[in-house]
C-alpha cells in the first residue's frame, strides 16, 4: 500500500511515522497497527512485522528474498487501567495473532465493530467508545473507507441534547431522555472515579482512524488524503485534537484503480490536471465523510462496560434504539 499519515493531537503514540513521509525512502507498506495499552501496546506491531517476515513481505534489503524489513506504522490510544488491571496490554503475540487473523480474512469481509480491536478500552467523553466502519463508492466506481477507533477527551454527543454530531439531520432523543441520559452518565462517573481507572488524572485519550482507497495515489496525495479526513472526525468528535489526545489518520492507497480513467484524459495537458485534480478532490470529500460516518457506527456499536476499571455506558443504552 501507498501510505500517509497526519497527527493533529497532542499527546500521541506512534512507531514508524516518519518512514511515511513524502520525502523518506520507503515507497510502499504492508501493514499498519492501531492498538490500545499507550506506549506499551506499540509492542504489538513487532508481533505484525515478525509474522510479515516470516512470509517474506517488507522492504528488501538483501539479494535473498527473505532478507526484508517490514516497515509497519503504528498509533496508540490510552486505555490503560480500564478493564481493572494496568498490565492488560497488546504485545508482539497479540499483534501477530492479529497479522493471522487479517491474512485468514477474505475480500469484502464485514469488519468487526465495537468493543473490538483497537476499540475494546476506548471511552469518549465517558460513554463507551469502539470501533466503526464506514465505505462509499464514488460514480468513478473509486471505493473510499474508514475505520476509526473512536477513544476521545470529547464527545460524539452533544451534551445539550444528546444528539450524534456525526448525525446533524437526525431528530434529536427526546429531552426527558436526554435528562435522564445525563444522570445515568454522571453516577456511571462517580461509579468510575471510585475505580482503578480513577487512578489517571486527567484522562488521557486518542482516536486513531484509517482512510484507504483503491485509487491510484502518490504518496503526496495520500499525505493530502490524511490530512482533509480530519476534518470528518471534526464534525463527528468536540472538541478534538486536545493536548491530552494523540488523534492520528492514516491514507492507504491499494493503487488498483486509476485515480482517472485513460479515456478521459485529453492531450491538452491543463485539462489533464484540471481532470486529475478534480477526481482527487472527490476522493479528499468522501474520505472526510466516510470517517464521519465512522466515528457514529463506533458509537452505536460500542457495547456498555461495567468493571474493575469503571462504568462506561453506551451511547444506545443511554438513549435507546
Amino acid at each position: 500500500m501507498v501510505a500517509a499519515v497526519d497527527v493533529r493531537g497532542g499527546g500521541p503514540g506512534t512507531r514508524e511515522t516518519d518512514a511515511l513521509d513524502p520525502r523518506n525512502l520507503v515507497p510502499r507498506i504492508e501493514a499498519v497497527v492501531l492498538t490500545g495499552g499507550s506506549a506499551y501496546g506499540l509492542d504489538a506491531a513487532s508481533g505484525v512485522a515478525g509474522w510479515l517476515e516470516d512470509h517474506g513481505r517488507g522492504f528488501r534489503v538483501g539479494p535473498d528474498p527473505a532478507q526484508v524489513v517490514p516497515v509497519v506504522p503504528a498509533a496508540a490510544l490510552f486505555d490503560l487501567g480500564r478493564g481493572g488491571d494496568w498490565r492488560a496490554r497488546p504485545d508482539a503475540a497479540l499483534g501477530r495473532a492479529a497479522a493471522e487473523a487479517a491474512a485468514a480474512t477474505g475480500p469484502g469481509a464485514p469488519v468487526a465493530e465495537g468493543n473490538t480491536g483497537a476499540g475494546t478500552g476506548a471511552v469518549a467523553g465517558g460513554v463507551k467508545g469502539g470501533t466503526g466502519t464506514a465505505s462509499a463508492v464514488l460514480p468513478s466506481g473509486v471505493t473510499v473507507a474508514a475505520l476509526a477507533a473512536v477513544n476521545a477527551a470529547g464527545s460524539f454527543a452533544d451534551p445539550r441534547t444528546g444528539a450524534l454530531y456525526g448525525l446533524p439531520d437526525a431528530a434529536p432523543p427526546d429531552p426527558e431522555v436526554h435528562t435522564a441520559a445525563l444522570r445515568r452518565l454522571a453516577e456511571a462517573r462517580e461509579t468510575s472515579r471510585a475505580r482503578f481507572a480513577a487512578s489517571v488524572r486527567p484522562p488521557l485519550n486518542t482516536t486513531l482512524a484509517v482512510v484507504a482507497t483503491d485509487a491510484v495515489l502518490t504518496r503526496a496525495q495520500a499525505q493530502k488524503l490524511a490530512g482533509t479526513a480530519h476534518d470528518g472526525l471534526a464534525r463527528a468528535v468536540r472538541p478534538v485534537h486536545l493536548l491530552s489526545d494523540g488523534d492520528t489518520v492514516f491514507a492507504l492507497s491499494t493503487a488498483t484503480r486509476p485515480l482517472v480513467p485513460e479515456e478521459t484524459v485529453v492531450a491538452d495537458p491543463a485539462f489533464g490536471v484540471h481532470v486529475e485534480a478534480g477526481a482527487l478532490n472527490d476522493i479528499l470529500a468522501v474520505g472526510a465523510d466516510v470517517l464521519t460516518r465512522a466515528v457514529v457506527r463506533a458509537a452505536l456499536t460500542a457495547e456498555t462496560v461495567d468493571g474493575p476499571g469503571g462504568h462506561f455506558p453506551s451511547y444506545r443504552d443511554l438513549y435507546g434504539g
